[in-house]
């Protein structure tokens, strides 16, 4: 069986990791904001009735820009929210499923340990509102409906903490990184690659299965900023002395959307639905600036 997704999403972290790992019984077509805005419910129900082979359905793009959406709530919440809505009915209505990715901000970070699927939720900003309003709409109208929440996504490209850090490190001797936020880092090349493999299963599961509803897809260990920016220079810079590192709490970096203090999921319902488990996350970093160390070799 060959699994045929449409992707909303083309350049993201997550969705390039998708498109370039297709392959074999499973084929993706990505689709750009050039080409569906996502902005326009109603363009993106034409996009899904208008795919001619269909298996699934996975929405890898959102509005991500945390502290801008802010004073762009209209915005985040047409993309984040009516977006996965309309994707949601338009699914149910053609009988395919959906998957929706979210974030561990949709939590206060109050608890003190690792949260779990059901756990109460409290965004503390409109990014992380909309981002679960978006969750509750997917569940709502569709019945073969995946919510996958992914937390601290690196990869070799895009934008995020790991290129941040080896920039910032190449120009400044001391970089204060704050101490006092702990998660799961985790690779958009270990979820392309779980979402790839289970995608036949996901096309045929039934409504009701134990696939569908929230699922925590996280690579294995927990880490503080400080922790996760130690190992990235001591991976990519093995025979250079790394920048010094100043703790400092996440209160010494204001931000128009306040920051949650704990992002760690717990990943049990993952391996008890799929049976497995992601890798730890030190592995997947040295992997991913791996690569980036061939992609400049071979540039």
């Amino acid at each position: 069986m060959t699994v045929r997704i449409l992707q909303f999403g083309a350049t993201g972290q997550l969705a390039r990791e998708v498109l370039g790992r297709q392959g074999g019984r499973v084929q993706v077509r990505g689709l750009s904001r050039a080409e569906v805005d996502l902005a326009d419910p109603a363009a993106v129900t034409r996009a899904i009735e208008a795919e001619p082979d269909l298996d699934l359905v996975l929405n890898a793009a959102a509005y991500t820009a945390v502290d801008k959406a802010e004073v762009e709530p209209e915005l985040a919440y047409a993309v984040n929210a009516r977006a996965p809505q309309a994707m949601a009915k338009a699914c149910q209505a053609r009988g395919v499923p959906l998957v929706q990715v979210s974030t561990d901000m949709v939590f206060s970070g109050a608890k003190a340990g690792a949260y779990l699927e059901e756990d109460p939720v409290g965004p503390l900003h409109v990014y992380g509102a909309s981002k679960l309003a978006g969750e509750e709409a997917v569940l709502a109208y569709c019945d073969r409906a995946s919510v996958m929440r992914v937390s601290w996504l690196f990869s070799a490209q895009g934008s995020n903490f790991l290129h941040a850090m080896l920039r910032l490190g190449q120009t400044q001797p001391v970089l204060k990184i704050v101490d006092d936020q702990r998660g799961r880092p985790t690779a958009a090349g270990d979820v392309a690659a779980f979402i790839l493999s289970q995608a036949e299963r996901l096309a045929r599961a039934p409504s009701g299965g134990p696939e569908w509803g929230r699922l925590h897809v996280v690579n294995a260990g927990v880490a503080t900023r400080v922790e996760m920016a130690q190992a990235i220079f001591a991976l990519a810079w093995p025979d250079r002395p790394p920048p010094a590192i100043e703790p400092v709490p996440t209160s010494a970096f204001p931000t128009p959307a306040r920051r949650a203090l704990n992002a760690d999921l717990d990943s049990t319902r993952l391996d008890r639905v799929f049976g497995l488990q992601l890798r730890p996350w030190q592995e997947a970093l040295e992997d991913v600036i791996a690569e980036m160390q061939l992609k400049v070799a071979q540039s």
